[in-house]
């Protein structure tokens, strides 16, 4: 801050020389560059002055944070576990302490109602629900006492309700779905036939699937839905898939499809389908290829989120922030089973290679 002030009287001092040098007078721009270089330094000296208050009033607080993914899968814990990993950076950075709990409602709406009646009957300060169904219903557990409510991974936050709520804010991981299909006709021109594969349980498909059908009809590329909402059903739909002769396979950021992605990879390479999804997950599970964001990214955000909702309020804040994508994964030992050349997305975006991973 100092610095930047500093420089700037510093430019001005230079100029103001300058001038005199060529022979004219400089008195009055100084003058003025000295002025608005001393109200800057005034207006961050303001600043940094309020945020010592703010951390003089919080420190040695306790704060008392949950956690609830919706289930267990990759996205889903490692978003978690950035969470967690930021709330003990923000903890010991502002002299606070910050307990927090992180509980997983397996899929479940009646075990996420019971996790939520229970932190809400605890008086926890925030609740950071991950991933759609787990925050519509800490939203609503948290409705009668307005506890802060952060929600993390909402790929589609109006489809799903989840604006216009005065203690509700989050991050989304709003997925680029035109440019998903771009990378699969990128990959391979002749394209004939698409299966889409996804959850009607899971609004964060809705959106996504619309914007996939709506593409590929201007294209004139068929397409086959098959949709699922447990795995038997997930690997029974992918069967389908493949008994029905599809090129490829796209999946949004389903959440019940992820689940069930290491149950049915194998069988999709060996048809030679390359399966598409909205996020990384999946293709850590075996899937092909992704473009989405980096979730320990959102994971740190949401945590920052939610601290200051805590601290100074919601009163300023966005019904939620969109996080910046554009990161292209792809897993190579599926890509080389099946003689896949993704060196075409090198130029459209940042690539990350990855393996297949069974957690």
């Amino acid at each position: 801050m100092k610095k930047k002030a500093l420089s700037i009287l510093l430019a001005a001092a230079m100029a103001g020389a300058l001038l005199t040098g060529c022979g004219g007078s400089s008195s009055s721009t100084s003058t003025e560059a000295e002025e608005t270089a001393e109200e800057e330094t005034a207006e961050e000296e303001t600043e940094e002055a309020a945020e010592e208050e703010a951390a003089e009033e919080t420190e040695g607080a306790v704060y008392n944070i949950a956690i609830v993914k919706q289930m267990d899968h990759a996205s889903l814990d490692e978003i978690a576990e950035a969470i967690e990993a930021e709330l003990d950076v923000i903890a010991e950075e502002n002299g606070v302490t910050i307990n927090y709990e992180t509980y997983s409602g397996q899929g479940e709406q009646s075990v996420l109602t019971q996790i939520g009646t229970q932190v809400i009957s605890e008086g926890v300060d925030a609740i950071i629900p991950i991933a759609t169904l787990a925050a519509q219903v800490m939203v609503t557990c948290a409705e009668e006492t307005q506890t802060p409510v952060i929600f993390a991974a909402i790929s589609d936050p109006e489809g799903a309700e989840l604006t216009d709520i005065d203690y509700l804010t989050g991050t989304s991981d709003a997925l680029n779905t035109e440019f998903i299909m771009d990378m699969m006709f990128a990959q391979n021109a002749d394209i004939q036939k698409v299966g889409l594969l996804y959850s009607l349980s899971e609004d964060n498909s809705t959106t996504p699937i619309a914007e996939a059908k709506a593409y590929l009809d201007a294209a004139g590329i068929e397409y086959v839905e098959k949709t699922a909402n447990t795995n038997d059903e997930v690997i029974t739909a992918a069967s389908a898939l493949i008994a029905e002769g599809v090129d490829t396979i796209f999946t949004p950021t389903d959440n019940v499809v992820m689940a069930a992605e290491l149950a049915i990879y194998e069988n999709l390479i060996e048809a030679g389908i390359l399966h598409y999804t909205g996020a990384d997950s999946f293709v850590r599970n075996g899937a092909f290829a992704t473009c989405g964001v980096n979730y320990t990214e959102l994971g740190y955000e949401t945590a920052d989120l939610a601290y200051e909702a805590i601290v100074n309020g919601m009163v300023d804040m966005e019904d939620y922030y969109l996080m910046d994508g554009g990161i292209i994964t792809v897993n190579t030992e599926t890509a080389e089973a099946i003689g896949a050349d993704y060196s075409v997305f090198a130029d459209m975006g940042e690539l990350v290679e990855v393996i297949t991973t069974e957690d």
